[in-house]
Order: structure tokens, then sequence, then C-alpha cells
């Protein structure tokens, strides 16, 4: 087990032996096969109070994770997409409460689903357009075609578009096809996970002008010299990639999986904005100081520290939870007390979930198991970093939290 830090623990105020339960407890996911192996970095007051690295990035090669391991973040990506979207506009590239429509023409004149089956759907008149600030709070009324928990979700597999899009689809291409699929709501009345963060990548292709891989590069990847975040592995970086892994259906120990895993290996036709990054902890962890920070980290400005403020309150109708207005099918939590700001959940009230955690801390996670959280109000961010699908298999994130919190003694 690698462990590193910038700062004492006990200087920041953490319990140094406190801390070690961290390596302790997850350690165990290894040893008995549940994780092949992951990496954990907490930092306070900008400052790196723990940092840890235990098992394998590879067990069929006996790669171990080192400190430099890059990682599939899937929906970590939906913050970097978010912040993109808020930089244009800060810039006054558009309003909130725009409709989409307006740049993307195919989100004009909606369906919504209404009863029937997949293959006779009934569907009525959207009565409200997309807007921009539907996007960033999934409240669009689209959704993701692995849920399988509607009708709407069932349309979605039949065009396509399950866990990944088809070979050969674009983003355009994907919004095209999206635009043409009946909404699972009408917009702006409940909240369901979704596609929405990948038509707001496209939103942001076209109020920039620029693709979604070179405004990332741009405006953010380059900024904040997060030189390891990228959309594929090529060459020599391909063997720090940690491989990815499912629990063996019979026996629980984790099982490699290629069919998705090999994906990484080769350049995307669809950039998403929803779940195409791999990054590494350093990286991540600068992004997440940028948020921490007000939007500025190390003299770049990013955001202005009321956009991140804005962004990281509740922006559900009438201040609702997500335990509330979710529309189901999304297992990570029950989502009580939990509300959505503009591409993070964010928490109202830590106790109906009976996890430690400060009103105004935000978060969000891969389905690879990844997660990060800002807790503002403890000057607090954590990463955790592995490799296993789907990420409600254990309660990993959950658990770092009881830990990191439980290690906070002043």
């Amino acid at each position: 087990m690698s462990v590193v830090r910038s700062k004492d623990p006990d200087q920041i105020g953490f319990d140094p032996a406190r801390l070690a339960r961290i390596d302790e407890h997850f350690g165990r996911y290894v040893d008995d096969g549940r994780l092949a192996g992951w990496q954990v970095v907490v930092t306070r007051r900008g400052e790196v109070a723990h940092s840890s690295t235990y098992g394998l990035r590879d067990t069929e090669s006996g790669a171990p994770v080192e400190a430099d391991t890059l990682w599939r973040i899937y929906s970590m990506t939906k913050p970097v997409t978010s912040v993109a979207a808020m930089m244009l506009w800060e810039e006054g590239r558009f309003e909130l409460t725009d409709e989409i429509s307006r740049w993307l023409p195919e989100f004009a004149d909606l369906r919504v689903y209404s009863k029937g089956s997949t293959l006779k759907p009934y569907t009525v008149p959207a009565v409200e357009p997309i807007r921009v600030w539907h996007l960033l709070t999934h409240t669009a009324g689209l959704t993701y075609g692995f849920m399988q928990t509607s009708v709407v979700d069932g349309l979605y597999r039949a065009a396509g578009y399950d866990l990944y899009p088809p070979a050969d689809v674009d983003l355009a291409g994907a919004c095209a096809a999206f635009g043409e699929l009946p909404l699972l709501f009408q917009p702006g009345t409940a909240w369901g996970y979704s596609v929405a963060t990948d038509v707001l990548g496209r939103l942001v292709e076209v109020v920039s002008g620029q693709s979604l891989d070179a405004f990332f590069a741009d405006r953010i990847f380059g900024p904040l010299g997060m030189t390891d975040t990228r959309w594929w592995v090529e060459g020599d970086e391909a063997e720090r990639l940690a491989a990815l892994y499912v629990p063996d259906p019979r026996s629980g120990p984790a099982v490699r999986y290629d069919r998705l895993g090999t994906l990484a290996y080769r350049k995307p036709n669809l950039l998403s904005g929803g779940g195409g990054l791999i990054s590494s902890a350093a990286d991540y962890h600068r992004f997440t100081q940028m948020l921490l920070r007000g939007g500025e980290l190390d003299g770049i400005r990013l955001l202005g520290p009321r956009t991140v403020r804005f962004m990281t309150r509740n922006h559900l109708p009438e201040g609702q939870d997500l335990g509330t207005l979710s529309t189901g099918g999304f297992a990570e939590s029950t989502f009580d007390g939990i509300g959505f700001g503009l591409g993070f959940a964010v928490v109202d009230d830590p106790i109906p979930s009976r996890v430690p955690s400060s009103v105004g801390e935000y978060y969000w996670g891969g389905v690879a198991s990844t997660a990060f959280w800002v807790d503002p109000a403890e000057e607090i961010t954590a990463l955790l970093f592995t490799q296993l699908m789907p990420s409600s298999t254990y309660p990993l994130r959950s658990q770092l939290r009881q830990l990191v919190y439980a290690a906070l003694v002043d």
C-alpha cells in the first residue's frame, strides 16, 4: 500500500490514525477480490491530508495501481461539461432560460410519452420547451437507455442507445436521434438522469464554434494543467489505464470486462460530455481544487466565485429533493435530502441519507465506481478511483464519507 501526503493531517484537523482506517477498510475489498485496486485522495484547505493506492490496475499483468494510473471517470465528465457551459454563460452567450432549439433545432416540437408500449407509444405535445437549465439539472425529460425502468428507456435502446451509442454516430447525430424520441416527462416537472449532459456538450460546440474536445483542451485542461485528462489512450499511455471489471454474478470477485473496457483504446466518434473522459487523480484533484477555490486555481480563473456558488445550490423546482422528484431507476442512493444544482448533486440535509456530510456539499460519480465530493464548509475535497461496474455494487462512496468525516477532529 502506498500512502503520501503534503501536510501533516493533524495540522489541518485530521487524526492520522483515523485516516489510516480508510486504507484498512478499502484494503479488505482488494484482499477478498471484490476490487482489483483503488486510489483515494483527501484534501483540506488545499493540502493533501491523505493519498493512497492499493491493489492492481490490471490483475492479468499484475501491474499495481500507481499515483499516475489513468481511470475511466464516466459521469465525472458531467461536471466538466457543466463548467464549460457556464463559462460560455458568463460570457453572455446564452441565458439559462433560453430554449435549446435556438441552437439545436432538432429539439423543437417535442413530444412527451403518455402511455402505451415500446411498440405502440402514445405521446402528447410538450407544453414547455427544453431550456438550458433543464439540461444542467437533468429536468429536461430525456433519459438513458440503460436505465431499463420505462417505455422511453426501451425506445432509446431500440434506437441503438444503451450504455454506449451506435459505433458510427457522432455527437450531432446522437442529438438528432434524441430529438426524434419522446420525452419521459414534461420538461421541468421531474428529475431523470439522462443524456442531457451529452446534449449540453453539443450546445457548447454550437455556441462556441469548437468541437467539445478542442474547447475542453483550450479552455479547461490546458489552463488548469490537466495534462492526463483525455478521451482515449494510445501508445505508452495505454499501459497506465486501469482495466475495467464487473462482479462475478456467481462468486462475487471482480472479473475483467473487456467488452466495454477496450473501447477506451480508440478514438471515439461521439465525444460524450456525459461520460467520455479518462483522467488521473492528480488532474481531477486540480479540477476539484478549482471548484473549492471558487473557480480559480494558481492564478487561472475559469469561473467567478458567485457562479460556482450559484451552480452548487439546489435548482430543483420549489427546492424539492431527488428523493421526491426523481423518476426512479437510479440506484446510487435514495437521494433523500439531496438536491441538484447546475451539474452537481447538492446536500440540502444530510440527516435523511444517514451519511455524514455538510449542508452545501456537492458531488457526483461515475458508473465504474469513481466518485468525488467538495465540501466548502469544511474545505474538504475527496476523490475515489477504482474500475468496477456498476457503481451500485458496493456502498464505497458512503463508506468513504463515513471514514473521512470520522477522521475530522478539529
